[in-house]
């Protein structure tokens, strides 16, 4: 059971009534502003967790929909966020090598026996004990949906915490443990550890094309939580347009877990970026 399960079944239906119409996820948000607030309610769930703090289970026991569910529905396991539209030819062209490494991923999967993959990338990858929500034998047409709302804001420049919260549900789990020889963060953020807590968030993959990407082909792959301590939930590393299939496929259907080999190399401006979002920016509108 989440950790956040019994806080949300005390106030969510509260919440939902004082504010009709927001849709499930700014809902859970809500609550989840009210637990930050209440540094009691914290201790209490740190106090009486039982879970692993690197097994986040939520128990749904609300199944109100969302105004963005639209969007997150469908067979694929991974969403691209397009928030840069200043150059529609570098966009396109990005397209075009996405859907080509998808189409033949997809195409060498029909015609041969899924073996372990790696990828041409700098990156630490390894197996995850944990069962996979999905099943290689079968295999979805399409892996990675495409998000491009072209002359909508929503999504224009959008922080990895911001595309969390509009496209997956917030949740929380205990932050990961302090490694021997290191010291607890002192003035924590909820992103990282505020009270032996960490807001994460549960849904599929986010993948952002900013306008970096109009000049290399990269995108941000947006991690849901943390992975060692110190590390934050929206951290975020860069992955070229033609590995992007190949990793989220290994992610979702492989249990592979991406990570530096126990190093921090995260993208530090965006740590920085959804860190002061998080703690200084209202994710609702100033009139609610």
């Amino acid at each position: 059971m989440s950790l956040f399960h019994r806080f949300l079944q005390e106030r969510y239906r509260i919440i939902r009534s004082k504010f009709p119409g927001e849709g499930r996820r700014k809902w859970r948000m809500r609550v989840m502003e009210e637990l930050w607030l209440a540094p009691d309610a914290q201790a209490e769930i740190t106090s009486t967790a039982s879970i692993s703090p690197d097994s986040p289970q939520t128990v749904t026991h609300e199944r109100d929909t969302d105004a963005l569910d639209h969007l997150t529905d469908g067979e694929e396991v991974g969403l691209l966020v397009r928030t840069d539209f200043t150059d529609q030819i570098a966009w396109e062209e990005f397209l075009r090598q996405l859907e080509q490494s998808e189409r033949a991923l997809l195409d060498s999967l029909k015609s041969t026996t899924h073996d372990d993959t790696t990828t041409s990338t700098d990156v630490g990858m390894e197996e995850d004990a944990s069962e996979s929500d999905s099943d290689p034998d079968s295999a979805p047409e399409h892996i990675i949906k495409v998000l491009s709302c072209t002359g909508d804001s929503l999504f224009e420049d959008i922080s990895n915490l911001t595309a969390l919260r509009l496209l997956n549900d917030v949740d929380l789990r205990l932050a990961p443990p302090v490694p021997t020889g290191v010291t607890r963060i002192q003035r924590g953020n909820r992103l990282i550890d505020s009270n032996g807590l960490q807001e994460v968030y549960r849904g599929k993959t986010i993948w952002i094309y900013d306008k970096k990407s109009n000049l290399d082909a990269s995108v941000r792959l947006v991690g849901p939580q943390g992975d060692i301590y110190g590390t934050a939930t929206g951290d975020s590393w860069r992955a070229r347009a033609q590995h992007v299939a190949e990793l989220q496929f290994s992610m979702s259907y492989d249990n592979v877990r991406i990570n530096f080999g126990g190093l921090d190399r995260w993208d530090q401006s965006e740590r920085a970026r959804n860190m002061n979002e998080a703690e200084n920016q209202c994710f609702f509108a100033p009139s609610q």
